[in-house]
């Protein structure tokens, strides 16, 4: 029989038993956060030092000051824009992104309202065989789409880099599950008022879904930005090659300057992380709403 005193004997070491859990949960998350920030942190420190001192003064932990330059040497990106020649590669790597992501709204947010709100026949079959395309690597796909691309006479046009990725069967799945989520009584309401589908998605479910939706824009955009292999496959010339490809021939041709190399980097990748600063609100908000409900 379990009586008060008992209780009360148990409940201090349930409480020391939950805190120590939780210690080790905290230490457990903190050691991984460093491990995964190790290498921006490593990126970064050795953007800013001379190249000398990427030889002698070496540190794989930030606690160390030879981790960190002496004197951070900015122009080491002034350096690394001009030598690559990035002016033209991020100028086409944002119209590709933005493209790209335009097409991807169209599709997604029309796919997923009809999948989520409209009764149609086969619409579980439909949308049965569109999530099968998700486990179809995409490098299976790649000699399709050159064949597709190459048939229409895109190769090394905008088209090429844009078109084959207007369409995604994650992000419709992504926004299907928060459309789902949205009262039937409020599409009703539209109804009574005279809304068509069309009226009552942009009306009511779109400002409705901002959050999922900087959600599909941020990952669409960064897909896009950091492709590589596709880019390489359709483009002849720099006419239209993203920065991940000037990047790459840049670290070609700086291979021993290392610190130019980690300053191009960085320069391909500010744009993804101040994106991310911007909307990371409304991203862990989208991600907590839709991620494992349907």
């Amino acid at each position: 029989m379990v009586t008060s005193s008992t209780f009360a004997a148990r409940t201090p070491s349930h409480h020391r038993q939950r805190a120590i859990s939780k210690a080790l949960l905290y230490v457990i998350l903190i050691g991984g956060a460093f491990v995964a920030l190790l290498p921006f942190l490593y990126m970064i420190a050795n953007s800013l030092k001379t190249y000398g001192e990427t030889i002698t003064r070496v540190s794989a932990l930030p606690f160390d000051p030879k981790f960190w330059p002496k004197v951070p040497q900015w122009t080491n990106y002034v350096e690394a824009w001009q030598d690559a020649d990035f002016s033209r590669y991020f100028f086409n790597s944002l119209i590709i992104a933005t493209v790209t992501v335009s097409g991807i709204y169209v599709t997604s947010i029309l796919a997923a309202y009809a999948f989520a709100k409209l009764n149609f026949a086969g619409k579980n079959v439909i949308f049965t065989i569109l999530l099968a395309t998700l486990m179809i690597p995409e490098m299976v796909l790649l000699i399709p789409n050159y064949l597709t691309v190459a048939r229409f006479g895109w190769i090394d046009r905008l088209p090429a880099l844009t078109v084959p990725f207007m369409g995604s069967a994650f992000f419709i799945f992504l926004l299907r599950q928060f459309f789902n989520q949205i009262p039937t009584q409020l599409l009703e309401s539209g109804r009574i008022d005279g809304a068509t589908n069309i009226g009552m998605l942009f009306r009511i479910v779109v400002p409705l879904s901002r959050a999922p939706l900087f959600t599909v824009g941020f990952l669409a955009f960064t897909g896009s930005w950091n492709a590589l292999s596709w880019p390489l496959v359709v483009t002849q010339t720099p006419k239209w090659r993203p920065i991940t490809v000037g990047l790459t021939s840049f670290i070609n041709e700086a291979a021993a300057l290392i610190h130019l190399r980690l300053a191009g980097s960085m320069i391909a990748l500010l744009p993804v992380i101040v994106i991310y600063m911007i909307a990371q609100r409304q991203i862990t908000e989208a991600i907590a709403r839709t991620g494992l409900k349907g």
